[in-house]
Formats: C-alpha cells, structure tokens, sequence
C-alpha cells in the first residue's frame, strides 16, 4: 500500500478508527525517523474523537487517552483507553519492565507502540504491524501485517 500523502495517512487513519477491533487492538508502529509514525497516531486519535493537542511521547514514553467507548468493540466498558507508546529513548530493553507497563498491555483498549524493537521481547504479540517506508518522493510505503484474529478484523 502507498500513502503518496498526509490525506492518504488521514483517510486511513480514519478507515482504520472505523473497525470495532480499533478498541481492542495492539498496533506496532515501525519506520525510520521521520517516516510519518507520530502522524498517522495524530490522525487515528483525531478521527477516534481525541480533542486538543495530540503530544509525542518521545520524552514521557506513553501519553495515555480515555474516550467514550461510542459503538467500538471494548466489551462493556464504558470508556476506550488508549496508551500511545513511544519507545525511541529506551537504552535497555529492561525499562519496559522497570517502568511498569506489564499491567497496561494486559488490560482492555487501545496501544499504539512506535520503536517496539527498544522493548526487546517485553511486548506481547501484536495484532497488527505497520511498517512505514518514506520514499525519495515524500511518498510512503506501508506494509500491514495482521498477527492475530483482532490484527485480521482490522484488516479486513
């Protein structure tokens, strides 16, 4: 798949927040600096209804979001949580652990993890992978790669 520009990333964001998985799902984001990770969370937030500013987490790692769970397939929550992980500064795999994020990932919402190769092998499998190519054209190159029945829902 190709996402020749920011719209391109905009529309499938949206597509994506769409899916009732969306609420229950753990999205891998990988790509180089600058291939366009952050933008598409911003997107995928903004079209899931996350008002205001939508940080980075590059410096406070995670930045946490609650959301009326409005029709997304969250069980019977009432709330959707959303945990958007930025890994990019971890030095050791072990801080994953030591920052306490075990409970996070085992409980009910959304994750969206970019850098998850700095976690090591901490994280659980994910449902999805997005991998994020930047071309020389400022186009990029997405590949998806659905891990679990949650990953193929989203896909499909």
């Amino acid at each position: 798949m190709a996402w020749p520009d920011e719209a391109a990333t905009e529309s499938f964001a949206q597509a994506l927040a769409r899916r009732p998985a969306i609420g229950r799902a753990l999205i891998e984001l990988q790509g180089d600096l600058g291939a366009g990770k952050t933008t598409f969370v911003r997107h995928l937030l903004k079209s899931l209804g996350v008002q205001g500013r939508i940080k980075s987490p590059t410096y406070a790692v995670v930045e946490p979001y609650t959301l009326p769970a409005s029709g997304l397939d969250s069980g019977h929550n009432l709330e959707l949580s959303i945990w958007h992980f930025d890994f990019y500064r971890f030095n050791d795999p072990h801080e994953w652990e030591e920052a306490g994020f075990r409970d996070i990932f085992a409980s009910p919402g959304l994750k969206l993890v970019e850098w998850p190769e700095k976690a090591g092998d901490h994280l659980p499998r994910p449902d999805l992978v997005m991998a994020i190519e930047l071309r020389p054209d400022e186009s990029r190159c997405i590949t998806l790669t659905a891990y679990t029945p949650t990953g193929a829902e989203l896909l499909a």
